[in-house]
């Protein structure tokens, strides 16, 4: 009698690592948001907090503690926050999974190339200027304006004969955060006391003062967002072959590049838009989940936005709790991880293109 061994296919081993991260990250999320529900200066025992939550939805338990401070400080002031924070890592991941893929390049993303500026840019005029044009939406529509004409002139100057040049999309980047941090500036010396306060806000990015009813504006637009890059997710697979395999495949590569552009520009504005400027989630999240699951597009998708929420989760909460009664900015934290992964995956890149000369 023999025995026959049975040996994985590569699919098959793509298939059990991505659900090893699935589940991997879940649980991390998990228990980073009910660390992060439960710490602070009035502190609740995980259990507590499940029995809260549990209770706000209508499944009372015995966890839940006699004490309506508990349920005002974790339902109205933690759960708004943390609850924005997963969304923006979501839609800040996920535009960077979109934009590496339309560019071509690991070292895109919507804060390095000038995006998340561009947006914040039309989100601080909006204020500043104390614009009401399109009632509550102005905001996020002026934002998502200024993040559509910074993603456009990306694309469009760091083009040259069908392919994106690495130089030319950073130093493009540069001109274009700069262009948006001069106007930054400008709207900084000219606004009231509290747009000044708003403007300094964006620039270092945080998630203090989150309201349910910027959530409610928020989740449409992340929703909206994360469902067209699933839909786009196989014709992005087909657009890695290369643009004239893409095309013999039938996909209209010209209508793909501005369905992307338009989706990036509207996940950017909806996380800028009420979080500020947050850098290097849409460049590390997405470089590491690529690493882990491979590089097909609809695993990375969901990998990517699970990983961002937890990245977003986890930098809140070391800001909340890394010093005692001050509340660090999310942005400044995610930069100190975001800079040197950027630096060694630009070294990285350079190498394997063939060297420094």
């Amino acid at each position: 009698m023999t025995s026959e061994v049975v040996v994985p296919t590569p699919r098959r081993h793509r298939t059990t690592r991505f659900v090893v991260v699935l589940a991997s990250l879940t649980a991390a999320l998990v228990i980073t948001v009910i660390a992060s529900l439960g710490s602070g200066q009035y502190p609740l025992a995980p259990s507590a907090v499940i029995g809260v939550l549990l209770d706000a939805i209508g499944m009372p338990t015995a966890w839940a503690p006699n004490d309506e401070t508990a349920y005002g400080v974790l339902l109205n002031v933690r759960l708004p926050r943390i609850v924005l924070g997963l969304l923006v890592g979501a839609a800040l991941a996920v535009s960077g999974v979109l934009m590496q893929a339309i560019f071509g390049n690991p070292l895109a993303d919507a804060a390095v190339v000038g995006v998340s500026s561009g947006a914040a840019l039309g989100a601080a005029a909006s204020l500043t200027f104390a614009l009401t044009v399109f009632g509550v939406w102005t905001t996020p529509i002026l934002a998502f304006a200024g993040g559509l004409v910074a993603v456009f002139s990306v694309y469009v100057i760091s083009r040259s004969g069908g392919r994106t040049e690495v130089v030319t999309l950073l130093l493009t980047g540069i001109a274009i955060n700069a262009i948006a941090g001069a106007g930054l500036a400008f709207l900084t010396f000219a606004g009231t006391t509290a747009t000044r306060e708003q403007i300094v806000f964006w620039q270092l990015g945080s998630l203090n003062g989150a309201l349910w009813q910027n959530i409610v504006l928020v989740v449409p637009l992340v929703v909206v967002g994360i469902a067209i890059a699933v839909l786009v997710s196989r014709r992005l697979d087909l657009f890695a072959l290369g643009e004239r395999t893409a095309r013999h495949l039938g996909v209209r590569v010209e209508a793909l590049r501005i369905v992307v552009i338009v989706t990036v520009a509207l996940l950017v504005c909806a996380a800028v838009a009420f979080a500020g400027i947050i850098g290097f989630v849409g460049l590390v999240v997405p470089h590491l989940m690529r690493m882990a699951i491979g590089p097909a597009h609809l695993p990375l998708m969901v990998a990517s936005a699970l990983g961002g929420s937890l990245l977003i989760a986890v930098a809140d909460l070391v800001a909340r709790a890394a010093v005692p009664l001050a509340d660090l900015p999310i942005g400044m934290l995610t930069a100190l991880v975001g800079g040197p992964f950027f630096l060694w995956l630009l070294v990285r890149t350079r190498r394997r293109a063939g060297g420094w000369g």
